[in-house]
């Protein structure tokens, strides 16, 4: 059985017997001595390097996607019964990492600093002694209420991290009840939390149902102080909506790693706010423990068990 590998990450992975790899370009077409794979990892693919893979690998069976989101593979047009697995839990300490940065950026106020610093101006109004307490704003994690919406893998590594620093962090998931020791709700609860909400985070993957949900029924409930960081998917995200509510001061300010077009471009109105942090898709990018997690599936894959992260 043949496994492709992709040339963007270095994979190891413990090969059982009658198993043999090969690295592949993702930016071009799989060479045709290659079309005969059952298994190919997919790592940073261009949309024309799947598309191809998708009508010209005839045998494959199974596509291991390193990304936590499964959603390049699945509109890549692979046949209905090839089974898709993502890449859950390989980005959860990076991605709760960045996130924490953002949120800690956007506290402290690092973006009015950075352009103050460009221009070489004293900000003292951002410094010097500022008060212990201030109503109807978000400055401090110290009893912040945080909203977690999409209560997976990182989330668990990020809301303990948050926590250590004051904030009340409540998540937002499919099922309700208590995870990792935090209180969780449905999306149906969503909407009664916002009003008191200083910062919400969104986590959510891309799918039908996700898109551009974070939009203005969801922003004109939160309160005209609130942040909103999106390290999920770009398509959960009304971009318009969000623009329109900061620009009226309806909204704190917004940190975004993801975007419903990446680059983005130059023409967003998004660059030019003051309050809009914006990272270049760089929360995660290293997928940890990938070996691991292909060796697994490869041997699972190979003895008719279960494989991880099968994406229904």
């Amino acid at each position: 059985m043949k496994v492709l590998l992709p040339d963007t990450v270095p994979l190891d992975p413990d090969l059982p017997a009658g198993v043999t790899t090969a690295v592949y370009d993702v930016r071009r077409p799989v060479p045709d001595e290659h079309t005969d794979a059952e298994v190919l990892v997919v790592w940073g693919n261009t949309p024309e390097n799947l598309s191809d893979a998708a009508q010209r690998l005839k045998g494959v069976r199974w596509v291991q996607t390193l990304a936590a989101g499964p959603d390049a593979v699945l509109a890549a047009g692979f046949a209905a019964g090839v089974v898709v697995t993502a890449g859950l839990g390989l980005h959860d300490r990076t991605v709760a990492e960045h996130t924490l940065g953002l949120v800690l950026a956007a506290a402290r106020r690092l973006n009015r600093l950075v352009r103050a610093q460009i221009g070489r101006r004293w900000a003292g109004e951002w410094g010097g002694l500022q008060p212990v307490d201030e109503p109807g704003a978000f400055r401090t994690l110290r009893d912040a209420n945080v909203v977690i919406w999409g209560f997976g893998g990182i989330a668990a590594r990020l809301a303990p991290l948050l926590a250590a620093l004051g904030a009340r962090v409540t998540g937002v998931a499919r099922g309700a009840g208590e995870r990792h020791g935090f209180p969780v709700v449905t999306g149906a609860d969503l909407p009664g939390l916002l009003p008191e909400t200083d910062l919400l985070i969104n986590i959510l993957p891309a799918t039908p149902e996700t898109a551009g949900v974070l939009g203005a029924a969801i922003l004109d409930r939160l309160p005209a102080h609130a942040w909103v960081v999106n390290v999920g998917r770009g398509a959960t995200l009304d971009e318009d909506a969000l623009l329109a509510a900061i620009r009226a001061g309806r909204l704190g300010g917004a940190a975004l790693d993801v975007f419903a077009e990446e680059p983005l471009p130059v023409t967003s109105g998004l660059w030019d706010e003051p309050d809009v942090i914006i990272t270049p898709h760089a929360a995660g990018g290293r997928p940890e423990g990938a070996s691991a997690l292909l060796g697994e599936n490869l041997a699972a894959y190979l003895s008719g068990g279960s494989l991880r992260n099968v994406v229904s």
